[in-house]
C-alpha cells in the first residue's frame, strides 16, 4: 500500500494483518529500547525493523541496527533517509538513497474516525472547511483521520531536515481526489513557519500521495532534490 505512493528510487516493505506481525530478531543495542516495553510495542517495534532491514538489503545495504535518535526518530546508515510507520495490523519501513531524495515521510492508520477531541486539536478551521466539503462527496472515507496521517507524515520528513519540533496547526494541508471508486490522491501541505532550506532554496511546501485500502488510509511526503 505504500510503495504505490511513492517514486520507483525508494524501497518499501510492510506486512499486514496481525499473524504477520511477530516480534522478530533484535541486535542488543536494538533490544536494550525495548527492554521494558509492554509485549505489543516490542512486536511492533521488532517488526517495522525487520521491513526496514529487508529494505535494506533490497539497496543492496548490509543489514543493521535502526537505533532512536532525538524524538525518537529513527538513524539511519550512512547514504540512506528512510521512515517507518505501524499501527494495528499494520507496519511498514520506506528506504531511498539520499542521492535519489533530501527526505520522505509515511504513515498509516486504520480507517476510522479520530478518537473524539483529537480533531479540534489537529486540525485548522480552513482544514475542517475543505474535509467537510469532501466528507458530502465521499462520506465513506474517514477525512479527518487520513488528514491527521497527513500530517505524520509531513512531519516525519520535515523533523530530519530541521530537527525541530512541527505542530499540527503548523502545516495547513489539502487532500485531492483522483477521479476513480477507490479512494487515492495527493496531498499538498502549505507550511505556516519558515521552511528547511534545501539547495539553498527554503521550502514553502511539500507534497505527497495518499490511500485507502484494506480497512487503512497511508499517506507519504517526498522531498526531491532541487
Amino acid at each position: 500500500m505504500i510503495e504505490e505512493l511513492l517514486p520507483e528510487s525508494v524501497v518499501a516493505v510492510e506486512m499486514l494483518g496481525d499473524d504477520a506481525i511477530r516480534e522478530a530478531p533484535l541486535y542488543p543495542q536494538e533490544a536494550a529500547l525495548v527492554a521494558r516495553a509492554v509485549p505489543k510495542r516490542r512486536r511492533e517495534f521488532s517488526a517495522v525493523r525487520a521491513c526496514a532491514r529487508r529494505a535494506m538489503e533490497k539497496l543492496g545495504v548490509p543489514p543493521q541496527p535502526v537505533l532512536s535518535g532525538e524524538r525518537g526518530a529513527p538513524r539511519w546508515p550512512d547514504g540512506l533517509v528512510g521512515s517507518m510507520t505501524h499501527c494495528e495490523g499494520y507496519c511498514a519501513a520506506a528506504l531511498v538513497r539520499a542521492t535519489d531524495l533530501v527526505s520522505l515521510g509515511i504513515d498509516a492508520e486504520p480507517h476510522a474516525a479520530l478518537p473524539e477531541g483529537v480533531a479540534e486539536a489537529v486540525l485548522l478551521p480552513a482544514e475542517k472547511e475543505r474535509l467537510g466539503r469532501l466528507a458530502a462527496e465521499r462520506p465513506d472515507v474517514h477525512w479527518d483521520r487520513l488528514l491527521f496521517s497527513a500530517k505524520e507524515s509531513v512531519y516525519k520528513a520535515w523533523f530530519p531536515l530541521t530537527g525541530k519540533w512541527l505542530d499540527f496547526m503548523e502545516a495547513d494541508i489539502e487532500l485531492v481526489p483522483e477521479p476513480g471508486d477507490r479512494p487515492r490522491g495527493t496531498l499538498r501541505a502549505r507550511l505556516l513557519v519558515p521552511g528547511p532550506e534545501v539547495g539553498g532554496r527554503r521550502l514553502e511546501h511539500f507534497e505527497g500521495r495518499w490511500s485507502v485500502a484494506h480497512s487503512m488510509l497511508t499517506s507519504a511526503v517526498v522531498v526531491p532534490h532541487p
